[in-house]
């Protein structure tokens, strides 16, 4: 068996002989415009037509038997960082404002291409997508132009393509084999791209349940595992009600992803979709506080709990107490309520002085990284704080896989994300600062925060060690907790009496998704804890089977009891004869 290292330097050698000769993809259509009479789709009659520019410079015919030989990565690239500062639609080009529609199906195509039905295509196994995306099918099908068939084949492994196409991180990408020798297929543009254009061209319609089971399931959650789950079991047949305790359908997606990374437009469309569906939502209902959670379990056939994981974890230093410092979500869910009533015409001054946070003219300190402390960079930004920094208890990342983080492993490497890119933009440095820990906070005489007292630390083998004589102190008038969630609340757990594990998650095996209350199912973050978009959809997929099998296993035992209750019944009836 090679080594690792012999195989990294045989990785290392070939990306540099593919990059050597890599060129910018260039359209030639010159001969033939990419864009129908329509001024929107782009046609097989069309695209063959088409040449391509490749990586050796020449102008050929689009083909796919090499692929990602013969064509680089192209990604499509998010709106100028300056320019998105100024809004809060979403970072990704508006089709037809942005970006030519045409064009950008053609690219698509291109980037499929390179796509070459790989042996063993890790990017739809758990080490790339956890929902098993069909991911070389779907490719192939875009570079086919067979657009319809591509979301069905996208449909049937993820409920919600156009929240993973947005959010993900895309480990598909980070296990595609092309990435071996050279840079990852462009999955996630591929995947958006399917939707949006289905969604637009009306093939996403409404599915009603051709026959009902008769079962009645409740919902407590309407996140992504909550929708997944609902969605699901409500296409087998079963009457679902799903209770949220937000005033509005989506839990995470809803709150807890800016409007720039997600609009709340794309949630409420499928959320209204699912409601078409026959699928019943319930808004303020916190369920285990003003609906019990028993009286639930004993109204509906069966109960599915999707909570997320919303206890988040929290900073034990002096000062911890001072106005000005919040949790993330906190933070998060206050901008994103208060751009919806503005939208609505519903905003009210009661509610701005006792929710409203706000960066304008402060000085930020995001303490954590990961996709939610660059949220909370992206949203400081375009509150036009005065500065925003952003501190990281761990080292900087390596630019390249450490030889511990082999392929097809997501790779742990440095990226510079969408809140990063717009901070560099507009001030010519990046927010993170490495391997630094907060030691206290410091606040004027009014009870504000006002610095923050940092130390450095070095990675020992026992964990973060204090580096004496490193402290620092920043100024800060705004600080956000960002450092990830615990587990779920513990009210509705301790409630119904559920077993939980060592982090007060809910107790259920994988793939078996029971509780330690018959009839209770849990999934998502609240059993796995804090996770990505895409395992939530998995787990609310896995937890709807199973909720199935038991409704189903319940509906048999009742017929049958019901059968033979009546024979009994009609043995009764019969006169004894002599």
């Amino acid at each position: 068996m090679l080594s690792r290292n012999i195989v990294s330097r045989h990785s290392a050698l070939l990306r540099r002989a593919i990059r050597a000769k890599s060129t910018q993809v260039h359209i030639d259509n010159s001969s033939s415009s990419p864009i129908a009479a329509d001024g929107r789709h782009v046609h097989q009659e069309n695209l063959d037509e088409i040449k391509v520019q490749r990586r050796d410079g020449s102008m050929n015919e689009l083909e796919k038997l090499r692929g990602f030989v013969n064509y680089q990565r192209n990604p499509e690239p998010y709106r100028p960082p300056l320019e998105r500062l100024k809004d809060w639609e979403e970072i990704n080009p508006v089709p037809d404002r942005d970006v030519d529609v045409a064009h950008t199906a053609l690219e698509r195509k291109v980037q499929a291409a390179r796509c070459m039905d790989c042996g063993t295509p890790f990017c739809q196994t758990y080490t790339g997508c956890p929902v098993n995306n069909l991911i070389p099918e779907w490719n192939n099908l875009v570079f086919e132009d067979a657009w319809d068939e591509a979301i069905e084949r996208l449909h049937s492994t993820n409920n919600f393509p156009e929240f993973t196409g947005r959010v993900c991180p895309a480990p598909c990408e980070g296990s595609c084999v092309a990435g071996l020798v050279d840079d990852p297929v462009t999955i996630k543009n591929i995947e958006y791209a399917i939707v949006d254009r289905a969604f637009r061209d009306g093939k996403i319609a409404p599915r009603i349940p051709e026959e009902r089971s008769g079962m009645t399931v409740a919902v407590v959650g309407s996140g992504p595992a909550g929708l997944a789950c609902a969605d699901q079991l409500n296409q087998m047949g079963h009457k679902v009600t799903v209770f949220e305790r937000s005033d509005r359908v989506g839990g995470l997606l809803m709150y807890g992803i800016p409007n720039m990374k997600l609009e709340k437009e794309t949630v409420d469309r499928r959320v209204n979709l699912l409601r078409e569906e026959g699928i019943e939502f319930v808004t303020n209902a916190d369920v285990g506080k003003n609906v019990d959670v028993n009286e639930l379990n004993s109204q509906f056939d069966a109960l599915c709990l999707t909570l997320g994981a919303t206890k988040p974890r929290d900073l034990p230093v002096v000062g911890r107490d001072l106005k000005g410092v919040h949790f993330a979500m906190e933070f998060l869910t206050a901008n994103q309520q208060k751009l919806l009533l503005t939208k609505e015409g519903k905003l009210e001054s009661q509610w701005e002085k006792e929710n409203w946070i706000t960066a304008e003219g402060k000085d930020v300190i995001v303490i954590g990284g990961g996709d939610t402390g660059t949220d909370c960079i992206g949203t400081s930004m375009r509150h036009r704080c005065n500065s925003v920094t952003n501190f990281e208890l761990m080292p900087q990342p390596p630019m390249e896989r450490a030889d511990d983080n082999p392929w097809p492993q997501w790779p742990r490497v440095f990226g510079v994300d969408y809140g990063h890119a717009e901070v560099k933009a507009a001030t010519g440095k990046d927010p993170r600062v490495y391997s630094v820990m907060t030691k206290e906070l410091i606040g004027d005489d009014d009870g504000n925060v006002k610095l923050l007292v940092t130390q450095d630390v070095e990675m020992t083998s026992s964990g973060p060690k204090a580096i004496e004589g490193s402290e620092r102190e920043w100024p800060a008038d705004l600080v956000v907790l960002s450092m990830g969630f615990l587990s779920p609340e513990a009210y509705v757990t301790e409630e119904l009496g559920l077993n939980v594990d060592q982090r007060n998650n809910i107790q259920a095996v994988y793939g078996d998704f029971r509780t330690s209350v018959e009839g209770v199912f849990a999934g998502g973050d609240c059993r796995r804890g804090q996770s990505l978009v895409v395992w939530a959809i998995n787990e609310g997929r896995g937890t709807a089977d199973a909720c199935n099998q038991y409704l189903e296993q319940k509906r048999f035992d009742e017929v049958d009891s019901r059968q033979i209750t009546g024979a009994f019944a009609n043995l009764s009836s019969l006169s004894p004869t002599m």
